[in-house]
């Protein structure tokens, strides 16, 4: 399963040099994850309710070229690896009318319990399986 998502580049967003300030990206990269995860069916706010979290533990991101004030961006994210312990997730973001691609970025998250902030030895099989489906879509 691949989330989309177009955004249009805010002043906001842009830092002194007139490009996309690199952490502007991140809150991106944030929203597309959390839309691609609801997707799946885990509402986040449910399993917050549970005391499960889902950290980022890494985030690293390529620069290709500069998105600039005004741009119509794409933002395609899908899971890139799933593993016992992780998710990872891809971001790749496109300028929209040239399609050139501008960032792609790839951040990991684990599932903590947010009582005692340990991290799950395994992750809970009803939310493996959520992903996994991702995965496969």
């Amino acid at each position: 399963m691949e989330y989309t998502q177009e955004i249009r580049v805010l002043y906001s967003d842009t830092d002194s040099y007139g490009v996309v300030w690199h952490g502007a990206y991140t809150k991106w990269f944030e929203a597309a994850r959390v839309e691609l995860v609801e997707k799946l069916g885990l509402k986040l706010s449910d399993l917050e309710k549970n005391n499960i979290l889902f950290p980022v533990v890494e985030l690293n991101i390529r620069y290709k070229s500069s998105a600039k004030m005004n741009e119509r961006i794409i933002i395609k994210t899908k899971i890139s690896e799933l593993k016992p312990l992780s998710v990872t997730f891809e971001h790749k973001v496109y300028e929209k009318e040239t399609d050139t691609l501008r960032v792609i970025a790839h951040s990991t998250i684990v599932v903590i319990d947010s009582v005692s902030g340990k991290m799950f030895r395994r992750i809970p099989d009803y939310i493996y399986s959520k992903f996994s489906q991702g995965c496969h879509d």
